[in-house]
């Protein structure tokens, strides 16, 4: 590959990679999210809450962020929010912290459940994995960073190209009738919404990659490449569970459960494989933007952020968390990712689009 090839995956491309990376732990690793906001709306209406409501919301927001970013050369969230909203940054920082703890309740529970019950490690066994991969990859920093995310994306494409395919193999008379259906309850334009809304909280986590993005055309670009990147694979997994729609959206896990019924032995087994990975990718991405954001103020003060301090920030955020698993997935992701949607588009999104754009438009 040419550098000038390089230069351009990692320009439109990477992005996307990283942002997926980060979004599927909190936003469909388990299944949870995508019934709870999506298939609980009926088969149809799932989908016009997808292609209708988040994927142009994320296209508008993230091409916004790319572009103020880029333009005010701000790739961490501490710098990027005072240029935004000034002395009042503090609010979104509080808030992102509490939404970050949330969402690695809801992936550190997932990561020892799923490694004590099907592969029959204790559940501290599965927590500490999760630990020790996440303080290694934040001790590396950026580089690795971005390497691991953007790889393991692609590995998740194609587990959930192979989930899918398999799914139609077995099921795919009951995905069709549930297709075809018709069926849309209310309200779906508001779980699109919703759903939309609390996965945009990653969006500090990206920003360490969009140094590469040189041009507000490329901005764009990238950002509407990065929503669609985000929301295909969720797409494949939400046809892939259909067929079992209505009795999956009481699931605690759909995709187990799916893939279970299907009983392809092997499948089970790279999906588990590949859902830990991704509970790590999101915990890292997560975690590895407060570190960011702390080495920003240390710099703004004339130091330097010591390096050890980065997997131990990491370590400690991740056994606060754990505490909220006691709530149960089920619960957290209802009414924690429900009640956060609310604060990322009054903290984050209202000013983004109208503030936001008037800086960028005026300089």
């Amino acid at each position: 590959m040419t550098n000038g090839k390089a230069s351009f995956f990692r320009r439109y491309f990477v992005p996307g990679l990283i942002f997926q990376g980060v979004l599927i732990g909190g936003g469909y690793g388990t299944g949870r999210e995508l019934v709870e906001y999506f298939m609980k709306y009926g088969p149809l209406g799932g989908i016009l809450g997808m292609f209708l409501i988040t994927l142009v919301l994320w296209s508008l927001i993230l091409a916004a962020t790319f572009e103020f970013s880029r333009k005010f050369k701000l790739y961490d969230y501490r710098s990027l929010l005072l240029n935004l909203l000034g002395r009042f940054w503090l609010i979104f920082e509080v808030f992102f912290i509490v939404l970050l703890i949330v969402v690695l309740a809801v992936i550190g529970s997932a990561a020892g459940v799923l490694l004590r019950d099907f592969f029959g490690f204790p559940y501290l066994f599965g927590v500490g994995i999760m630990l020790a991969s996440v303080g290694f990859l934040t001790f590396k920093g950026s580089g690795l960073i971005e390497k691991f995310l953007s790889g393991w994306s692609i590995f998740i494409y194609v587990v959930y190209a192979l989930f899918l395919i398999i799914a139609i193999i077995k099921f795919g008379p009951l995905i069709q009738k549930n297709l075809t259906s018709g069926i849309i309850l209310p309200k779906w334009a508001i779980g699109g919404l919703k759903y939309g809304l609390y996965n945009m909280s990653v969006f500090p986590a990206v920003l360490f990659c969009i140094r590469n993005i040189e041009t507000r055309k490329e901005a764009i670009s990238a950002g509407a490449i990065a929503a669609l990147i985000g929301l295909l694979p969720g797409f494949f997994f939400y046809i892939a569970i259909l067929g079992y729609y209505p009795a999956v959206v009481t699931e605690e896990i759909p995709a187990v459960f799916v893939i279970q019924e299907a009983g392809v032995p092997f499948l089970l087994v790279i999906f588990l494989v590949m859902l830990v990975g991704t509970l790590i990718e999101t915990g890292t991405g997560f975690i590895h933007s407060v570190n960011e954001r702390i080495q920003s103020a240390f710099q703004a003060r004339g130091k330097v952020f010591p390096r050890w301090m980065r997997p131990v920030i990491g370590v400690l955020m991740l056994l606060i968390s754990l505490c909220l698993s006691s709530f149960g997935i089920i619960n957290l992701v209802a009414k924690g990712y429900g009640l956060m949607s609310w604060g990322v588009f009054f903290i984050y999104f209202v000013p983004l689009m109208t503030l936001g754009l008037y800086k960028i438009l005026k300089k």
